[in-house]
């Protein structure tokens, strides 16, 4: 059942997670530490509409990275409306992420834990885990029990709506890294966040600044899904790091979907620069698949270019 509740459980819960997450050991060098206010924008076009070519949506986000050192970060995402007309009972100044995570190296395997808000309307937490055990090949998981938390396109941080974080999803899968041509695929099986299930699969080809890639989607909600994706690193690429710093968004994604669902095959994402070129993990701390490559983002700061 769904009920209003205050913003005192969230911040309980963030609590909560910051003394679960400081039982975990890290064995990694420490991360560089650093407070970065960016701002990203969101574009989409659909072509369902009888009395117009496209209804449009424009909006701006704007968002920040706290990271404290040792592979914490806080990170927070904030949605600005400027013209919805795919879904406007989503318009409006609402916040869309509140995260805090820890990053860490067991031996062999790389590990995430998160806990917050997250994309999709998702509130709980949520651990990842990749597993390389080969230059060309490594597992990759996903867990999270999550609830839903929607604030309606609200006007005011009050009047939002959140129920039992009760939802159980994951994925389970592998990664193949073909270094000669920069080529990544991956295929994974899982349930997701509506409770459907099913499988992904998905071509990607790095190049220097920007990803293309081709995906397809099967679950038992009864659609198979097709298209591509484009992530663009924005730059500037050479940035001078400090303390606190002013900059735009990482990436921008561009995704068509033919014969798409927004409610199949869907997970949320708990980092609001989170995209299939960089994974799920810094790149000083794996160093596997396309981070292997040349970065994308190179600044003044000896630890950063590591």
């Amino acid at each position: 059942m769904i009920k209003k509740t205050s913003t005192q459980l969230c911040t309980a819960m963030l609590a909560l997670a910051m003394m679960v997450l400081a039982a975990f050991p890290s064995h990694a060098q420490s991360s560089h530490k650093s407070f970065d206010f960016f701002v990203g924008v969101d574009f989409g076009a659909s072509d369902m509409n009888f009395v117009r070519q496209y209804d449009l949506l424009l909006g701006v986000k704007p968002g920040f990275k706290w990271n404290m050192g040792s592979y914490w970060e806080l990170a927070g995402m904030t949605n600005i409306t400027l013209l919805n007309q795919i879904a406007p009972e989503y318009s409006g100044f609402y916040n869309t992420m509140l995260v805090v995570s820890k990053q860490m190296k067991l031996g062999g395997l790389y590990g995430k834990v998160s806990a917050g808000l997250f994309d999709s309307e998702r509130y709980g937490v949520d651990v990842k885990a990749f597993l390389p055990v080969a230059d060309w090949f490594a597992f990759e998981a996903q867990a999270g029990l999550t609830g839903l938390c929607t604030f309606h396109g609200g006007l005011y941080f009050n009047e939002w709506m959140m129920s039992n974080m009760e939802r159980f999803s994951g994925t389970i899968g592998g990664d193949i890294y073909l270094t000669r041509w920069n080529t990544q695929l991956r295929g994974t099986i899982g349930r997701y966040v509506y409770k459907d299930y099913g499988f992904e699969c998905e071509a990607m080809r790095h190049f220097k600044h920007s990803t293309i890639t081709l995906f397809g989607h099967w679950s038992n909600l009864g659609k198979t899904e097709a298209g591509f994706k484009i992530i663009a690193m924005i730059p500037p690429y050479h940035r001078k790091q400090h303390k606190v710093n002013i900059r735009p968004i990482s990436n921008f994604r561009i995704q068509y979907y033919i014969n798409g669902s927004q409610y199949s095959n869907k997970i949320y994402r708990t980092d609001p620069e989170e995209n299939e070129r960089d994974g799920w993990f810094s790149r000083d701390l794996l160093n596997w698949g396309s981070h292997t490559m040349e970065p994308d983002f190179t600044t003044n700061n000896k630890e950063e270019n590591q």
